[in-house]
């Protein structure tokens, strides 16, 4: 479902794909942006710019997968081939990534080591 690389050419598939994929789209507003004191407070958004927010979660993860895919976002832009709902078309694009998340679910016990989850957003750059 996404492909994560250090650069738009070199991009490797996520696995295994996520549970939650939830796609986003932020406005960027100027910094004078907000009401004004008249009769209506008329709201005024003066957008910059519009970014895609793309939050992903794993549920039940193995550790081995949770790592991997730690390691695969953690440089601090990372390129993402995923579909986009807006363009209705499969897009590369450059992101960063939010704080992430792996409450662990048991260490050790039943044959391995799973995660609750494994979560974070990415926010394109």
């Amino acid at each position: 479902m996404i492909s994560v690389g250090p650069d738009s050419g070199h991009l490797v598939a996520i696995e295994p794909d996520p549970s939650k994929f939830e796609w986003g789209l932020q406005d960027v507003s100027a910094e004078d942006a907000g009401r004004v004191r008249d009769a209506s407070a008329t709201m005024y958004k003066q957008r910059l710019a519009q970014k895609r927010k793309i939050k992903l979660a794993w549920a039940n993860p193995e550790h081995e997968a949770v790592g991997r895919i730690l390691r695969a976002f953690n440089p601090e832009y990372v390129w993402v081939r995923y579909f986009d709902a807006m363009a209705d078309a499969w897009q590369v694009r450059q992101f960063y990534v939010g704080d992430r998340s792996a409450p662990l679910r048991w260490f050790q016990t039943l044959g391995g080591t799973r995660y609750e989850t494994l979560e974070f957003d990415i926010i394109e750059r």
